[in-house]
């Protein structure tokens, strides 16, 4: 009731202390420019400036391919990155992350080739292709980098490094030049990787395989003296192959010396030779049934030989070879070898001197040498089109084919024009890899793998590579430093050539090489110039494979350890996919100059510390997102939410970078990651949750004063709830830290957002509201202090992934409180640290106390579901204890009888009863009342909640008034001494006294 000398307040509104914060409820996308450039280049310069003394985290920046828009591929590796960086500055570091650029390559040349075309050039000179190459890789560069910027991605931007460099040019050629003084590089005429589409060799990254590809499979005989019981007799030897492209070039046979070959007698195709165990195929096959004439080891084939009778008939017997890799489990027993078209036929028939042989050209068409009987018969037909069918058609009007069928298996493809390459012999250049393999295998076991089982990966492509071709034949691209004899064709590069090739290149560049004169001699060392015409050189007109661009970026990591030693970057982040590419090319080109020139000790350092290992992006349908398929989602339509429901007003729910940010942040990315609608409206929801919790709490912390505040308070003489909400906060602080420490980003936000949503929103905000708008000054302050590290925490525990908000938070931020505060992102981790006290005892309770409070909601919701209550305060609760007979039940009660007085505020009701015993007769009397029981280490707790027996505060709200008082004048105690110091502290929220005595009203 009110006291009759108090004056009754102007508006009840005005006596409490209501949240005040400029934090608008939904992101502005006019401010996103503002506080993009403040959380990136700003903050990246000013580490730079004022960390230089502090321990340096290199992240080494996996070049994205300068070809075309970013896709949502792009936004989940670029942000990875700039969370994995983003962190390291909270743990105090100085982050050097630099962007670059893939800029080379076949994708750009055909688009310069289409460009140019298209202009109406017909006979293009490569120093033209290479000139408008570089100018649409440029200009793609400058369209990739504004996007990532607008990502919110904190790197270096001003000192981006591309491939197309100069400085990274001749780099890169440094790094050649030592693996040639290593003896690392050699030229072959050996099959390769060839696409007839691209007209290149290609690596094996550089492929990727349709696992549905039909090849059309046939059955082949080749005719051939054989002695069966003491008599030369004719048999035909079958083969099985998926490629009879391939026959024309057919220089062996290989059978398996251990296997059990067979003599079949068919009536349709006469004396047939397979391995035993293909006995039963051959007989489905020739629907007939095939007797057995001999057997014999295939050690007895070993040595035998037959003419081609079909293609050249003209040419020497061919032998049967032995060939461990034979099997008996598909095909015939019998592998027909074509060295220049296989690479296990290849190494077969070298170990025997025969040469590789290739009747096809660039374009993937036979020559004439294909068919010397009959030049015509194959010329200028693709051997994946029309060449192989004319090879069928000729094998069945010869009578050598026994049976053809389609046949689906696993085929490369080309992995920029998506059709399907051969193996065909060239001249190429090559590095050796089985000098290095060994130690590069080595180095990775000094090296931390983000997901664990990537190692093997990774392991299993390096024990799988015993060389790697590394020229290209494309214009676009670092030159090969080889020089060619004019008269003889034959190479010769030498480390004296090399360097004197990059002394040029450094002056002039790399595009005078195919701009200068053939005969140019600037290039030429000058030991080799003469006027014989029998040693005249030509410069090599073949690029270096792209991997190995990419794979020498380590140059461009500053060395800050040793002038002796190669860079090392702490983190490599990139797809799954780099294990055959770039983290492979990497490692390779780094172990491949410590091999040569002799930097290491005992074991060789791998380029990067940690290896961190991304899926690849899906439909909610898991199938990989295409143009095709029409699934392709753009990183702009997360941004500005068109994915998603319109809002009432039918604009787009914009949540800006953040969303495309935190969506990255809340995914699983050690496996391939679906987008779904569902996903992106938990992360809309996320941050808007996010939005209404910081605006909440810099809007109660409004004059708050963390000086005085943070000093002077004892918390161990906190309420039970402020004690509990510090533990928690020091609980999810350190969960997350450890989270963000292990790369397992998802986790921590799902610890953050659990925490926001249950601990915080559900728990100490709903608690604190009471003490913050209603309670004494001293009580609010308490509250006010703890809802300060909380926002310190939170903010902190975002700063990686939503630095936007968290920067718009800092804007807003009181300036009261900035002045003595560090920037959220400028403060290391440990500066946000939740104060330390023990309290054991406590922190033995907690479990106990929360499952009351939980006993009581589910009560509250029984009761409100019948219509008797809506607010929680509106209730009295009473807790019972049966028996104080066990140490479970003594210690249930010694709790709540300690903590009494703050059990009312920790579970928002108005009024909290203990009892032992039988329930009192008051409860049952009650209008309505509700009981909800639990356990707490076997024994039963009981709570009631029932209607209260107090009158509604008019202030506060809480059933804690007189029942006598009126409904406009009814105050409970608390509230009375809140009214007389405030009327003490400012006389003007107060109505004027009347001096006739009469009574005010409040408004």
């Amino acid at each position: 009731m009110l006291n009759p000398a108090r004056r009754l307040p102007k508006n009840w509104k005005l006596t409490l202390f209501l949240p005040k914060s400029s934090l608008p409820p939904r992101p502005l996308v006019r401010d996103f420019p503002k506080y993009l450039k403040r959380c990136t280049d700003d903050l990246y310069a000013w580490q730079r400036d004022a960390r230089k003394s502090s321990k340096a985290f290199c992240l080494h920046d996996g070049p994205p391919y300068a070809n075309g828009p970013l896709h949502i591929g792009h936004a989940l590796n670029k942000i990875l990155k700039d969370i994995t960086c983003r962190f390291q500055l909270l743990e105090g570091k100085r982050v050097d992350f630099v962007p670059g650029w893939d800029c080379h390559g076949l994708p750009i040349e055909l688009e310069a080739l289409k460009q140019l075309k298209q202009d109406g050039a017909e006979q293009i000179h490569p120093a033209k292709i290479r000139q408008t190459a570089r100018h649409l890789a440029q200009r793609t560069v400058e369209r990739q980098m504004a996007s990532f910027r607008r990502w919110g991605i904190m790197a270096d931007w001003h000192n981006a490094w591309k491939t197309m460099d100069r400085g990274f040019e001749i780099r890169q050629l440094n790094v050649f030049k030592e693996m040639v003084q290593g003896n690392l590089i050699y030229r072959r005429f050996k099959p390769v990787y060839w696409s007839p589409s691209s007209r290149t060799a290609l690596a094996e990254a550089e492929l990727e395989y349709k696992i549905d590809h039909l090849s059309t499979a046939a059955y082949v005989k080749f005719p051939m003296q054989i002695p069966i019981k003491g008599n030369f007799t004719t048999v035909n030897a079958v083969v099985w192959t998926t490629t009879p492209w391939t026959l024309p070039a057919n220089r062996a046979i290989a059978v398996n010396p251990d296997l059990l070959y067979v003599v079949l007698d068919s009536k349709a195709h006469g004396l047939l030779l397979v391995a035993s165990g293909r006995r039963e195929e051959l007989q489905m096959l020739c629907q007939e049934d095939l007797p057995i004439l001999d057997q014999f080891e295939g050690s007895r084939l070993v040595g035998m030989r037959y003419c081609d009778l079909l293609w050249d008939p003209g040419s020497d017997l061919r032998p049967v070879l032995p060939g461990e890799f034979v099997l008996a489990g598909s095909g015939s027993g019998l592998v027909h070898l074509a060295p220049g078209h296989g690479l296990e036929d290849y190494h077969l028939c070298l170990d025997h001197h025969i040469p590789a042989y290739t009747p096809v050209d660039d374009e993937g068409r036979f020559t004439y040498a294909a068919s010397p009987g009959d030049p015509k018969l194959l010329a200028g037909k693709s051997v994946l089109g029309e060449g192989n069918n004319a090879v069928l058609e000729r094998l069945r009007s010869k009578e050598l084919l026994i049976y053809q069928h389609q046949h689906e298996h696993s085929y490369p493809y080309d992995w920029r024009s998506k059709l399907p390459i051969i193996i065909r012999a060239t001249e190429q250049w090559f590095a050796d890899v089985t000098k290095i393999q060994n130690l590069a295998l080595e180095s990775l076991s000094q090296v931390r793998f983000i997901p664990q089982n990537s190692q093997e990966r990774l392991r299993s492509f390096v024990k799988g590579r015993s060389e790697w071709c590394i020229s290209r034949q494309r214009a676009w691209g670092i030159p090969i430093p080889a020089l060619y004899n004019v008269e003889s064709g034959e190479a010769i590069m030498t480390p004296e050539i090399v360097d004197h090739i990059i002394n040029v290149a450094r002056r002039r560049g790399t595009d005078a090489w195919w701009h200068d004169d053939e005969n140019e001699p600037e290039w030429i060392l000058p030991a080799l110039h003469t006027n014989d015409s029998r040693h005249q050189y030509r410069r090599c007109k073949d690029t270096m494979d792209v991997w190995f661009d990419s794979g020498t970026s380590w140059t461009a990591m500053a060395d800050e350890n040793s002038a002796e030693k190669l860079p090392v970057a702490d983190v490599y982040l990139e797809g799954s996919d780099q294990h055959r590419g770039w983290f492979q090319s990497s490692l390779l080109t780094s172990v491949a100059l410590q091999t040569a020139s002799g930097r290491f000790d005992s074991i060789a350092a791998a380029p990067f510390k940690t290896l961190v290992t991304h899926g690849f992006t899906l439909d909610s349908t898991g199938r990989k997102m295409s143009k095709s398929l029409g699934n392709v989602v753009s990183p702009n339509q997360i941004m500005e939410g068109t994915l998603l429901r319109p809002l009432k007003s039918g604009a787009h729910d914009a949540m800006g970078p953040d969303a495309l940010r935190l969506w990255v942040a809340s995914c699983d990315f050690t496996s391939d990651i679906r987008l779904s609608e569902e996903a992106l409206e938990a992360v809309n929801s996320a941050l808007s949750k996010y939005r209404v919790t910081f605006k909440f709490l810099l809007g109660v912390l409004s004059d708050f004063d963390p000086v005085t505040h943070v000093r002077t308070t004892e918390f161990m003489k906190f309420s039970i709830a402020s004690r509990i909400a510090l533990i928690q906060l020091r609980e999810v602080c350190q969960r997350v830290h450890q989270h963000y420490t292990a790369f397992e980003y998802s986790k921590a936000i799902i610890e953050i957002s659990k925490y926001v949503s249950t601990n915080l929103s559900g728990f100490y905000i709903e608690i604190s509201k009471d003490a913050l708008y209603a309670a004494s000054s001293a009580i609010r302050k308490e509250t006010q202090l703890v809802l300060f590290f909380i926002l310190r925490c939170l903010q902190n525990m975002l700063a990686p992934s939503t630095p936007l908000l968290v920067e718009e938070t800092w804007e807003h931020t009181p300036q009261h409180i900035k002045k003595h505060l560090e920037h959220p992102f400028k403060a290391p981790w440990s500066k946000f640290g939740v104060p330390e006290f023990q309290d054991a005892a406590f922190e033995e309770q907690i479990p106990l106390l929360l499952s009351t409070g939980a006993a009581i909601k589910r009560a509250q919701e029984v009761v409100r579901r019948n219509g008797n209550m809506r607010s929680s305060l509106e209730c009295f609760v009473s807790i019972q204890v049966r028996e104080l007979d066990s140490d479970a039940s003594r210690f249930a009660m010694e709790t709540f009888e300690r903590h009494h007085y703050d059990l009312e505020t920790l579970f928002v009701v108005s009024k909290v009863n203990l009892y032992v015993g039988p329930l009192p007769s008051m409860i049952p009397a009650a209008r309505w009342h509700q009981a909800s029981s639990f356990q707490f280490r076997g024994e039963d707790i009981t709570v009631w909640i029932y209607k209260p027996e107090k009158a509604k505060c008019v202030r506060c709200w809480r059933y804690a008034a007189p029942l006598e008082a009126t409904k406009e004048e009814a105050l409970c105690g608390r509230c009375e001494v809140v009214l007389d110091e405030l009327q003490r502290s400012d006389p003007s929220l107060f109505e004027p006294a009347e001096p006739t005595g009469g009574v005010a009203r409040a408004a």
